[in-house]
């Protein structure tokens, strides 16, 4: 008798966030058609963006880009050359590939995010796929100004695109507000920087970002309710036990 009155005292405080803090998965829906629906927008304004380009001649830039590009090339100095060069090697190259994702994945994993690291892992495969195809297909040039050897094709920006997937992937995985602003402060710093060091134009490193954005959407749907499960569950590190209560 004594239970059930201690059981009906419970705030609803309390009982919030015995709910909230419960190990059980729990029965729940999880919208996606609209967020696909997003990214798949995302995606299709890069294509609308790239047969702009690519049939108003690939070579040839918009007027507030020539401008943009020369407004920082005036004003190039060291003190703004270096942390733009950081973010160029951050960005591309073996670093992109290798470093940053094994990073990113080494740490979602031992924080026990498997779910996290594997979602990461396919989004970044499926956005550097949809970069190096559109980037052929295309066949921009890049600007005559420019300060670092890149590869070949000028839209869409990689190193935009993969920036703008990791703010959106780890935003999504996290849902911390912190995650998301310093995820778009990175990418805006990513998308300047290319604009910067004259490897891209603008229209380049707006369609990088939108594929990034883009394809971490699309390819979020079949994780949603597994990454939800996870969210719910303890991460401390792999070397701390975790004990499992029944039910």
């Amino acid at each position: 008798m004594s239970g059930d009155q201690s059981g009906a005292s419970d705030t609803p405080q309390e009982a919030i966030k015995d709910v909230v803090e419960s190990a059980a998965p729990g029965e729940v829906k999880i919208a996606r058609l609209w967020w696909v629906v997003s990214g798949a927008g995302a995606l299709l304004l890069v294509v609308l963006l790239a047969a702009v380009i690519f049939y108003r001649e690939a070579d040839k830039p918009f007027g507030f880009e020539v401008e943009w590009m020369g407004e920082l090339v005036e004003a190039r100095a060291p003190v703004w050359t270096i942390p733009a060069l950081v973010f160029d090697w951050v960005g591309g190259g073996i670093s992109s590939i290798v470093y940053v994702p094994l990073a990113i994945i080494g740490g979602l994993l031992i924080w026990r995010r498997p779910w996290g690291a594997l979602y990461y892992a396919a989004a970044a495969v499926a956005s550097v796929t949809i970069t190096t195809i559109i980037k052929n297909l295309v066949g921009r040039p890049r600007p005559t100004e420019i300060l670092v050897t890149p590869d070949f094709g000028s839209f869409p920006s990689g190193h935009s695109a993969n920036a703008a997937l990791i703010a959106t992937t780890l935003g999504i995985i996290f849902l911390r507000t912190w995650v998301w602003i310093a995820g778009a402060v990175y990418t805006v710093l990513m998308m300047l920087s290319r604009t910067y060091l004259g490897a891209h134009w603008i229209s380049d490193t707006v369609g990088g970002m939108l594929v990034g954005v883009g394809v971490a959407i699309i390819i979020w749907a079949p994780f949603a309710l597994r990454l939800y499960r996870e969210r719910r569950l303890p991460h401390p590190p792999v070397w701390v036990k975790v004990e499992r209560h029944p039910g």
